[in-house]
């Protein structure tokens, strides 16, 4: 299947997707920040827009797109995509919305599915969760199938533990029983257009790689791939006060998030299951010729 993808937000997911699906032959459009950045992704035939979260688009802007994407973090205020703009996506075929897996709140590093009820405990995962009921609701009144992506920690090329390690500003903090999940950010993209060939009306998919684990464990494995020491081990009780409170936020839930659904519903394989395969392809890729082992 291909057509018109729009993507409200083509930050660093949203430009995954719109690359994958421009691969897979579909045409592209999609909002981005700044004049310098639309003018960028038109030069690698993306139609970008402008969008600051308040002004309509026009409705040339979104056109004919089949299928409609949303990346945008909501506020206060709801979703910006659908404050304004949601009587353009009734036409559409298909809508998905890239949610948090932080809707299901702190499970003591329990493991948590898609039918496990969510009872976010951040403000920015309440918003989430009111953004996702939204995107739901917007279907159910116009008949389009809706996908609701719920990722942990994305990273990936330039946004990784051997990047942190790189920069110098990696950190092995200590705090017992406290464990995340992740995903490659190349995995969300695959598993979103999986799920535009297989669309099914209200459904929601995790999509998490198989290994949870501490943040420490995976800027250790960072520094080996790298060759360099790992930094020391720093007790909880002495890294928090130093931490921004975004951070300690992190640090206050704790949950292990399964993926079987994307894997059965979706034919989903990952390409990078561990965040260990993962670093060792960023590794690979640096430009001073790999890693060292």
């Amino acid at each position: 299947m291909t057509g018109r993808l729009f993507i409200f937000g083509l930050g660093y997911s949203g430009l995954e997707i719109a690359k994958l699906a421009q691969a897979a032959g579909w045409r592209v459009a999609g909002t981005c920040r700044s004049a310098e950045k639309a003018a960028s992704l038109a030069g690698h035939g993306i139609d970008a827009h402008r969008f600051d979260g308040t002004t309509p688009l026009p409705a040339a802007a979104i056109g004919d797109a089949s299928h409609v994407l949303g990346t945008i973090a909501p506020g206060a205020g709801g979703d910006p995509a659908l404050r304004t703009s949601a009587h353009w996506l009734r036409g559409a075929r298909w809508l998905g919305y890239l949610s948090t897996t932080g809707v299901y709140g702190d499970h003591g590093g329990d493991w948590v599915d898609e039918a496990t009820p969510p009872r976010p405990g951040q403000a920015r995962s309440i918003e989430r969760l009111a953004a996702e009921q939204a995107w739901l609701a917007i279907g159910a009144e116009s008949g389009v199938a809706v996908d609701i992506f719920r990722l942990p920690g994305i990273y990936g090329p330039g946004r990784s533990a051997i990047d942190q390690v790189l920069a110098g500003t990696a950190r092995r903090i200590d705090k017992p029983g406290q464990v995340f999940s992740r995903i490659h950010v190349t995995d969300i993209a695959g598993t979103v257009l999986s799920a535009i060939d297989q669309a099914r009306p209200g459904a929601i998919y995790n999509v998490a790689d198989d290994l949870p684990a501490p943040s420490g464990d995976v800027v250790a494995f960072a520094c080996e791939l790298l060759g360099k020491p790992a930094p020391p081990v720093i007790p909880w009780a002495q890294a928090e006060p130093s931490l921004s409170a975004m951070a300690r936020s992190f640090y206050a839930e704790s949950r292990r998030v399964r993926n079987d659904r994307i894997k059965k519903e979706l034919g989903v394989v990952l390409r990078y299951p561990t965040y260990r395969e993962g670093l060792r392809a960023i590794a690979a890729s640096r430009p001073s010729g790999g890693a060292a082992t």
